[in-house]
């Protein structure tokens, strides 16, 4: 009995096969990039959506919409502003991760996010992996404040005044897991402190808490306290980066006023969703570069205690990474518990 040969492909008919799936590899490779180039050429034709973690009327939107209005004009198209507040700003994280990854959603990224990546079990999205970064905005201080009648004269008479009498001095901030409430901590930790952290809501019930002698010292970004500080209502003993804030020029470093090697430098920034096209993610780097730059930008940032400034990509990338780390280790040597 004869048996059924299976059927095979001669070599001919190999080759074959294999140049149309490499030819058919190839055409599908040039389709996809004559249409991401298209799009790329077009970009902008809509407007674009900046979304923003923190309710309307805050510095962030303050200058997230002045950002907004020149890019506007730089773009041809309007970038509209779309307050998200919450906690960690991770509805807005959320939203811009799950968008589009066409240049028309992005998102304002800032110190908080690395915070949140630190503190926080599960994100639903990766800071790091689900973003691509487009240039930092905008780099500012926290402020060691005191109530202008506090008898605490600087960084270390409060260190001195807390280590002998901890129960009496203490010290507030805003939102348990806040940028603020997190560079309070590692103070505490650096200085040696056993002081409570108090924490608030709002930045003026901080404030209220400050004159009230509630708290000894409060922990704010530069932006809502200097109104406070101009009028003398409130005096700051110190910045929390590493180098003296133009704008208040004759106030110390937590650094330089005895806790070495304390460094907080508070920033913001502009990112994308993951795999948004290089060259789009390359032109809103080059027009908010430019933008930063311009002189009413930059003295108008100013008025509000922040440092107008641009980076790379790349740049933004570090930044980020090595902030997460920077909490990550903060977290982590005070165990505290993650949110």
């Amino acid at each position: 009995m004869k048996t059924k040969r299976s059927p095979t492909l001669n070599l001919k008919s190999v080759l074959q096969l294999g140049l149309g799936l490499m030819l058919s590899s190839v055409l599908s490779s040039v389709v996809n990039f004559s249409a991401e180039a298209q799009t790329v050429q077009n970009y902008p034709n809509k407007p674009i959506r900046l979304v923003l973690g923190y309710g309307a009327g805050g510095v962030a939107d303050i200058t997230a919409r002045l950002v907004a209005q020149k890019l506007s004009d730089a773009l041809g198209q309007q970038v509209v502003v779309d307050n998200r507040p919450s906690a960690g700003g991770i509805v807005a994280g959320e939203m811009v991760a799950k968008a589009d990854p066409d240049g028309y959603t992005l998102l304002h990224m800032n110190y908080g996010n690395a915070v949140s990546q630190a503190l926080f079990k599960k994100l639903p999205y990766d800071i790091k992996k689900d973003f691509v970064p487009i240039s930092a905005m905008g780099f500012f201080d926290v402020l060691m404040l005191v109530d202008k009648n506090s008898d605490i004269q600087s960084v270390q008479d409060f260190i001195n005044k807390a280590r002998a009498n901890p129960e009496k001095y203490n010290v507030g901030s805003v939102s348990i897991g806040s940028g603020q409430h997190m560079s309070a901590n590692l103070f505490v930790s650096m200085a040696g402190l056993r002081t409570t952290l108090v924490p608030f809501k709002t930045t003026p019930s901080l404030m209220m808490a400050l004159k009230s002698k509630d708290i000894s010292v409060a922990f704010e970004i530069i932006s809502p306290s200097m109104a406070l500080i101009k009028s003398g209502e409130i005096r700051p003993l110190a910045v929390s980066s590493a180098s003296r804030f133009k704008g208040l020029s004759d106030v110390p470093t937590i650094n330089e006023s005895g806790v070495k090697g304390y460094d907080v430098m508070a920033w913001n920034g502009l990112a994308a969703p993951a795999k948004t096209p290089k060259a789009i993610v390359e032109r809103l780097n080059r027009e908010l570069n430019l933008i930063l730059n311009m002189p009413d930008v930059k003295q108008k940032f100013m008025e509000v205690g922040i440092d107008s400034r641009g980076s790379t990509p790349d740049e933004l990338r570090d930044l980020l990474s090595n902030e997460i780390d920077k909490w990550n280790n903060l977290v982590n040597a005070l165990k505290m518990e993650k949110m």
